[in-house]
């Protein structure tokens, strides 16, 4: 018997979703400034993708495994989403307060790997969630509030480092050492993290399964590291065609942000500032000023979300043409980055790159959330971040360095032009998906 969802209200929600504010800290700190600590510990540009392959690799391994062990989680008082949200937490928010204290590149890039391994814990349980908590109809008005939260994760989290700045904090040191403003914005969000994933554990309630003798039944009949590998891998293999196509959608748009993340400090830092020297004040202070315009993306996903938020809650959205559209934004905001002469365009530039963020947190997964059986959620969701990691491990080993050079040039701003081409491929590839289901509410 199909247990009955109620409607939940915009607070009830936003209760559920507030832990991926913390989590959204911890991506935007890494994402926002990886590349400026390895650069700050002698890496070469070119060597910075692969000293993110860890991130990716670990997204691979981890999100499948723990999506499939919470589908088969279940305590009276602490749910089935929840123990995997806690263990993240707290694994995270050490190894984020940890991370800019490496004095070594080999110690920052494993500090990258466990914070990322720690992250997606709670990750990919908090999208699962959505769709154990919400009926259909609120699917896409879920997703959307959780992008809102993210979006002033990521606004608040970027803009760290340069508040720091200007309450005095020093935001340049002596060579090889993190300076203090990254060190600061780190332990805040360390603190942020746990303290908003503590907030959604303790003010969210969960439904048990929905037949609990069945449940117990599958549960004893498959345990064991390999019967959960042979299941992973069984779903893999049927995975419905809708996910199929939505993982080309993905690909192209985690290349894409997988790109920036890796290179947006050190191509804006050297090509619209002229800034190259780590250890000098015009490099952190240009360092500083690519926080505030990642900051940016943040901000305007928030808002972008927030008009989403509304439409969604009154109205049925056609999911497909709006992730098209938003896709092409981005593309265009970053190919921009390459054309523009006054560095407060980066501003505009990234307002268009922040459609198409808020787009990705949301989209896609309404669309696959309505094509999987709600006893799976957790384990697709997992499988469905394959599309995510996957792009990002070959950009890392090579792709990224390969790609912008073959296509573009030499020059590391051209990251940025590869960047935009291939949001816009992503945008198109939303074209091959026709399941009605999928595309509207």
């Amino acid at each position: 018997m199909t247990q009955e969802k109620k409607r939940l209200s915009f607070w009830q929600i936003w209760n559920m979703s507030f832990g991926f504010l913390g989590i959204q800290f911890g991506f935007a700190l890494q994402g926002g400034f990886m590349s400026r600590i390895f650069q700050t510990l002698g890496a070469d540009k070119d060597a910075i993708p692969f000293l993110w392959i860890a991130a990716p690799l670990t997204g691979l391994l981890v999100q499948p495994i723990v999506g499939y062990l919470s589908d088969r989680t279940w305590h009276p008082k602490y749910g089935r989403r929840k123990p995997f949200f806690f263990i993240g937490a707290v694994l995270s928010t050490v190894a984020l307060f940890f991370a800019p204290y490496s004095s070594a590149l080999w110690m920052a890039a494993g500090a990258l790997w466990i914070l990322d391994a720690s992250i997606n814990i709670s990750m990919e349980p908090f999208r699962a969630l959505v769709a154990d908590k919400l009926p259909d109809s609120q699917r896409s008005y879920g997703f959307v509030v959780q992008t809102l939260i993210i979006g002033i994760g990521t606004w608040v989290a970027s803009n760290l480092p340069w508040m720091m700045t200007q309450l005095g904090v020093p935001n340049t040191a002596v060579e090889g050492v993190v300076p203090d403003s990254v060190k600061y914005a780190f332990g805040i969000g360390a603190l942020v993290l746990f303290a908003s994933i503590l907030y959604t554990i303790l003010t969210t309630d969960e439904y048990p399964p929905e037949d609990m003798e069945e449940f117990e039944r599958e549960k004893a009949a498959k345990k064991g590291i390999f019967s959960g590998l042979e299941e992973i891998f069984r779903n893999i293999s049927t995975m419905p065609p809708v996910m199929k196509k939505l993982g080309l959608v993905q690909f192209f748009s985690w290349f894409a942000f997988f790109t920036m993340w890796s290179f947006a400090t050190p191509a804006i830092t050297e090509h619209i500032f002229g800034a190259t020297d780590t250890t000098s004040e015009a490099y952190n202070n240009a360092a500083d000023s690519v926080g505030n315009y990642l900051g940016t993306y943040g901000l305007v996903s928030m808002f972008y979300a927030l008009i989403l938020s509304f439409i969604a809650s009154k109205i049925q959205i056609n999911r497909k043409l709006l992730h098209l559209v938003s896709l092409i934004a981005g593309g265009i905001g970053f190919i921009l980055i390459y054309y523009i002469t006054e560095p407060w365009m980066l501003h505009l530039c990234f307002s268009l790159v922040g459609i198409a963020w808020a787009s990705i947190l949301s989209m896609p997964y309404a669309m696959l959330s309505g094509s999987v059986e709600p006893k799976k959620m957790g384990v697709y969701m997992g499988i469905f971040n394959m599309f995510i990691v996957i792009p990002q491990i070959i950009a890392a080993l090579g792709g990224v360095n390969f790609l912008y050079k073959l296509l573009f040039g030499e020059a590391v701003i051209n990251t940025m032009l590869l960047a935009g081409t291939l949001l816009i491929l992503a945008g198109l590839s939303n074209l091959l998906i026709t399941d009605r289901k999928a595309t509207h509410d």
